[in-house]
């Protein structure tokens, strides 16, 4: 049995995360769950998602309604207590370098753009979706691979612009680094967060309330640290009725 927790596990999580699952598999095993009591340090992407014996991890919207749907279960959507947002639901922050004296996205048309990939939701799709309804198309797209580096790209001036998840961006900016001299130009619409998911065999019902109790179980401290504040339900037509962009970088410039 294989469980993971990486969507967000920069260093500075990853003990957190660690205890985290450790309240989580404890619960599963008492309810008759055969969890396993370490997380995967690979437990990403869609053949660990939909392996059979997945019992627990979380992925991004758009991957869940392009590829993991039918396929696996939403447990429940962490909240995370994002500003502007209802329980559950998350936004992209659009960010620029603070000495960049542009502060309408209107302005960055033909500008460069980061993103960490074309299967994500928060760093491409929500861009995608923003931009729909404008004239606005960037000159060039540099794909970077992690949201971390995405704003590294625009701190040291390989990109202009980036869309990171709002959740991210905190983690980032809490911790310094690569956020230095970074700040946010503009949010999206709000979308769903990125949900908890189980295998399609596994009591999904089970699962929420074993990962419920553990939320109230961790320590204030771990709970500030992880930014968790509980677990809600959003109905899986939420996830699916957010617009997937049609293609890759065609879809920015």
């Amino acid at each position: 049995m294989r469980a993971s927790l990486l969507m967000y596990n920069p260093p500075a999580l990853q003990d957190a995360n660690k205890r985290f699952w450790g309240l989580i598999s404890t619960r599963l095993r008492d309810a008759g769950i055969d969890a396993p009591e370490t997380l995967s340090e690979d437990g990403f992407g869609t053949d660990f998602w939909t392996a059979k014996d997945m019992v627990f991890s979380q992925t991004c919207g758009m991957p869940y309604r392009t590829k993991l749907h039918g396929k696996v279960q939403i447990v429940g959507t962490p909240d995370y207590g994002v500003e502007g947002c209802a329980p559950g639901y998350y936004c992209s922050v659009l960010l620029k370098r603070q000495d960049d004296t542009r502060t309408q996205l209107s302005e960055f048309d033909g500008a460069r753009v980061a993103t960490n990939g074309f299967d994500s939701q928060s760093g491409f799709a929500a861009l995608v979706n923003e931009i729909a309804d404008s004239d606005i198309r960037f000159g060039r797209c540099v794909v970077t691979g992690a949201h971390a580096a995405s704003v590294a790209a625009v701190a040291n001036g390989k990109a202009d612009i980036a869309a990171t998840d709002a959740v991210t961006w905190h983690f980032l900016s809490r911790d310094g680094g690569v956020a230095e001299g970074v700040e946010v130009l503009a949010r999206t619409r709000p979308t769903p967060g990125l949900p908890f998911i189980c295998a399609s065999t596994m009591s999904r019902e089970t699962i929420f309330d074993a990962v419920s109790q553990a939320i109230e179980a961790l320590s204030q401290s771990d709970r500030d640290l992880l930014m968790l504040r509980g677990l809600v339900h959003i109905p899986v037509s939420a996830y699916l009725s957010v617009p997937t962009p049609r293609g890759g970088e065609s879809e920015l410039v």
